[in-house]
């Protein structure tokens, strides 16, 4: 399958959504509780840690700044 050959909007979509489903999946099998992560934004990177994992999000204490539900495809191992 080629990105540049795909005319169809829904293709695309489709494609979209098996990427972030992936990325999730990789993400929760390297994280666990106590994990030291990057939260990760456009223009910074915040250091935390993993306190609680749910389905789509995790919990992050962020040092100084308190906790917060991140997604997941916003954290990178340290």
């Amino acid at each position: 399958m080629q990105i540049n050959l795909m005319t169809e909007t829904n293709e695309l979509n489709s494609l979209t959504t098996i990427i972030r489903d992936r990325i999730k999946s990789l993400v929760k099998s390297e994280i666990t509780v106590g994990c030291e992560v990057y939260v990760v934004q456009k223009t910074k990177r915040t250091l935390g840690t993993v306190t609680k994992i749910n389905r789509t999000k995790a919990v992050v204490d962020m040092v100084g700044k308190g906790s917060y539900r991140v997604p997941l495809t916003m954290l990178e191992v340290v």
